[in-house]
């Protein structure tokens, strides 16, 4: 399929692969050495050895690598393709895929998404029979993969993947197609796996006999053959080319065997930018009006559209709808239905497209309508978004910004009403952010789009109705530090996003009982500035972690352990905090008397802290 395909599309196209896409990336020029390196995990590797046997990459050749997520490829694939689309530049994107990958949601999303707003996608599903030991007629209701093309108006075609003379002719019918249309296509090539799929698969899922019937059917058998039978070839020419390639390979492993590994103390390069942008200048407030949050966080994403035009918006209801808390409102009536881009409801793949649209060079803002939708995208953000660059050895960065509501509000039950900021703060490769301020709502975003790597921003749904002043020239903001709200000297209090005011609100009731307490705002939850809050403890000897999110495995806790590695002897009291409830934890001391952290259960727990309850 790779030999069909890959050598009718241009060096501008770009290529999505599969599961162990050695084929692909070798058909698509990546050097065999460099191929094999990889394969050992050497750092002569195509990737340095980081992407390892399933993931190669090479920029030089537009090889944007396999993919061990089933199906996760395909989003990327629509986000690749929606850039070009979005430039009007002609470009094809090749996407290459199992049938196993049919099964998956991200599958339909992106033929839904590319069929949608029209995407130069070409969908290539290698469809070999078996999805690792399941047979295709044991897993789908409807075999003929090409069919489910028609459920979303995408035309395809069925090709004998056994003979690449045929999988060539019916790729540049497709190839033609898209030309004339503009649209995505889908091409089913039915072919077999003759191998295992791994060195420990027995195959007993199977008939020795089926794999002995098929290898007679062996596309390089066959092509062989047909070049014989025709006079193309003879057989001197088949036995030269035969050597020349165990020639190549021989040597390619002789180069990976001698390759270098990377000494340990580098391994961690990749995981963000080597180089990161300056920090914004930010000017002296001039004038002041009076604003909300939510039209703070509008009037960011209106300057940093007019300022970039590769910046736009994507999400459910961002456009026509003015999104679900009206941030968006009016937006689509100024910078039109490209680039403030309705979605349909599928996360995992408008999600995936946004991080394919940054890879080639756009700045998406995709917004996840709530936290609690982006578990639906959650293998984009963290097998894709978080891990490209590293995988690539820095050739591939996923510059997108991604904003969802978090934090609970009201009559909105368990599902509406989590706080997933300290998952996500958890996993390297992301940058996470939660503005509490107006000033933060303001200006976070700009700086977030000029950043290199994927940023998350957290906005609490119980924020956008907040009403203050904002200087009237408020612009960008530092995203690095933490910053102290409210100074004091006798215990620090330590919190973020919606629970900063609760907080705040604390502090004030504290002092009528004499007790100064000072108000870190993290901000930044990855990576944590733990030098400002290491300053306040040492200066306070007390703290109390104020977080929305659960207690049991918390940003809280491991603020927490932090301190208490690197400020222990500094303290004059157990370090305590203040998390939503939750089903009693065994070894528990205290359980909160609300839903979630309020002023009076945090002047509670700092009273008991100090002694005074």
């Amino acid at each position: 399929m790779a030999t069909g395909v890959i050598p009718l599309l241009r060096e501008k196209d770009r290529i999505v692969a599969t599961y162990r896409e050695h084929a692909h990336a070798l058909v698509r020029g990546v050097p065999m050495k460099a191929v094999m390196a990889e394969m050992y995990g050497k750092a002569e590797g195509c990737a340095g050895g980081r992407g390892g046997s399933m993931h190669l990459f090479s920029r030089e050749a537009n090889f944007y690598g396999g993919n061990a997520i089933v199906g996760g490829g395909l989003p990327l694939a629509a986000g690749l393709a929606l850039a070009d689309r979005m430039r009007a530049e002609d470009r094809v994107t090749a996407c290459f895929f199992g049938e196993g990958a049919v099964a998956e949601g991200e599958f339909h999303e992106a033929m839904n998404l590319a069929s949608l707003w029209h995407l130069p996608v070409l969908f290539v599903c290698e469809n070999n029979g078996y999805a690792m030991g399941t047979a295709l007629e044991r897993s789908e209701a409807m075999t003929d993969v090409a069919a489910k093309a028609a459920g979303y108006a995408v035309a395809a075609e069925n090709v004998d993947g056994m003979d690449v003379v045929a999988v060539e002719a019916a790729a540049r019918r497709a190839l033609d197609h898209m030309a004339a249309s503009g649209g995505p296509f889908l091409l089913e090539c039915r072919t077999y796996r003759f191998r295992a799929h791994s060195m420990f698969d027995a195959q007993l899922y199977r008939e020795r006999q089926e794999v002995d019937d098929w290898r007679k059917k062996g596309p390089i058998l066959r092509f062989r053959t047909w070049l014989e039978q025709t006079g193309i070839v003879h057989k001197a020419d088949v036995e030269r080319i035969e050597a020349e390639a165990e020639t190549e390979i021989a040597e390619s492993v002789q180069f990976a065997e001698a390759g270098t590994w990377e000494p340990a103390e580098t391994l961690l390069r990749h995981v963000v930018a080597d180089e990161r942008p300056a920090p914004p200048d930010i000017p002296e407030p001039q004038g002041s009006v009076e604003t909300t949050y939510r039209e703070a966080v509008k009037a960011a994403i209106v300057e940093a559209m007019e300022k970039d035009e590769r910046v736009f918006l994507m999400g459910e209801d961002v456009g026509r709808y003015g999104g679900c808390y009206a941030v968006s409102k009016g937006l689509i009536d100024r910078f039109g239905p490209d680039r403030i881009r309705d979605t349909p409801l599928s996360e995992s793949g408008f999600t995936g497209a946004g991080i394919g649209a940054a890879m080639a060079g756009m700045r998406p803002i995709v917004e996840l309508m709530t936290v609690n939708f982006s578990l639906l995208a959650l293998d984009q953000i963290v097998n894709t978004a978080a891990t490209y660059r590293h995988m690539s050895n820095g050739a591939f960065g996923v510059p997108v910004v991604i904003r969802m509501a978090t934090g609970a509000g009201k009559q909105l039950a368990a599902q509406h009403s989590h706080s997933f900021e300290g998952l996500y703060a958890h996993i390297p490769g992301l940058r996470v952010l939660a503005p509490a301020t107006l000033e933060d709502a303001r200006g976070m975003l700009w700086t977030a789009l000029q950043e290199p790597d994927p940023v998350i921003i957290f906005e609490n749904v119980m924020l956008y109705n907040r009403a203050g002043p904002l200087a009237a020239n408020a612009g960008p903001v530092d995203i690095e530090r933490a910053a102290v709200r409210r100074a004091g000297r006798d215990i620090t209090l330590i919190t973020y996003g919606g629970s900063l005011y609760k907080t705040l609100e604390a502090a004030e009731m504290l002092e009528k009982d004499g007790i100064d307490a000072e108000v870190i705002d993290l901000r930044v939850l990855r990576p944590l500035d733990m030098e400002t809050v290491l300053a306040s403890v040492r200066k306070t000897h007390r703290a109390l972690v104020v977080d929305e999110g659960w207690r049991t495995g918390s940003l809280a806790a491991e603020i927490g352990m932090q301190l208490a590695e690197e400020a222990f002897f500094d303290l004059d009291a157990p370090l305590a905090r203040v998390c939503s409830a939750e089903v009693p934890v065994p070894y528990a001391r205290h359980l909160e008397a609300a839903a979630i952290p309020q002023a009076g259960t945090i002047a509670t727990a700092v009273r008991r802290t100090l002694g005074r309850d």
